[in-house]
């Protein structure tokens, strides 16, 4: 953002030569009952996963607490539009299309494989700071995990089937099982390519203007291993925020109001009125 408090997009070459196809976006929104002058959040989910696991509670939360909040469905996700071909590079069209037109400059919060997309996107929108939840970043440790775990559920995927993550994967054993079904059920599958681009992406590159970043997960989660969290957290300078005996949906699970009462809290201390 400029002194003047424009926004900016940072455009390169090949998004020229090559745009990317535009598509229609689900946005979902909470807003607070006062004006407080705060930075909107952009919420990103992870792959399968659309707006609404951020709207069951964290939205919500986070507008009681003076933050206007945003949760996004990536094309082919939630109810955007379908997308099976979509790649990594249009997801991070999608964040920052819809970053670039909230009414301030905004804080990315990403979840699982959105936290990799809101890395990307960070390149190309200057976002006031960003969340790393639950991170998977393509990491080969975190496929040897997930293939450890859930066998069944992660080979598909190498050959271009769906990832079926298991309900001990996403949840702990705290939320009971009735919500545990109707959250698992509302989880589809992210473009075969984008699933492929999860191992072969480059890194991406420098965020614009240097954000500060936070890390967090569970050292219990049982698709992100706890050295891949300390990993993401170093490459931001910090180490992770760690909230055990929680799943990897932590926005989900049985004390969601944890991780995101933790955000908000480094939101108020560090970066609050714009």
């Amino acid at each position: 953002m400029s002194g003047g408090g424009e926004r900016v997009r940072v455009l390169r070459g090949r998004e020229w030569a090559r745009p990317v196809r535009p598509a229609r976006r689900e946005v979902l929104s909470v807003l607070p009952e006062l004006e407080q002058g705060r930075p909107p959040l952009l919420f990103v989910p992870g792959f399968g996963h659309g707006a609404w696991a951020f709207a069951e509670h964290w939205l919500e939360h986070a507008a009681g607490r003076g933050f206007p909040a945003y949760a996004l469905s990536l094309r082919g996700h939630g109810g955007s539009e379908p997308a099976p071909e979509a790649t990594l590079r249009a997801y991070t069209h999608d964040v920052t299309q819809v970053a670039a037109g909230l009414p301030r400059q905004a804080v990315l919060v990403g979840h699982g494989a959105g936290a990799l997309v809101v890395r990307h996107a960070l390149a190309r929108y200057p976002a006031r700071a960003a969340v790393l939840v639950a991170p998977v970043l393509g990491e080969w440790g975190t496929l040897g995990a997930a293939l450890r775990r859930n066998p069944g559920g992660t080979l598909p995927a190498l050959v271009g089937g769906g990832l079926r993550l298991s309900r001990r994967q996403l949840f702990s054993r705290e939320l009971p099982d009735a919500e545990a079904r109707r959250y698992a059920a509302r989880i589809g599958r992210a473009g075969r390519r984008a699933q492929w681009q999860l191992l072969t992406h480059r890194d991406p590159e420098p965020a614009v203007g240097h954000p500060p970043v936070l890390v967090l997960g569970s050292p219990d989660d049982r698709v992100v291993p706890p050295a891949a969290l300390t990993r993401a957290a170093r490459r931001h300078g910090g180490a992770p925020l760690l909230f055990p005996g929680m799943g990897h949906d932590l926005m989900l699970d049985a004390r969601w109001r944890e991780p995101i009462d933790a955000i908000l809290d480094w939101l108020e201390k560090e970066h609050t009125p714009a």
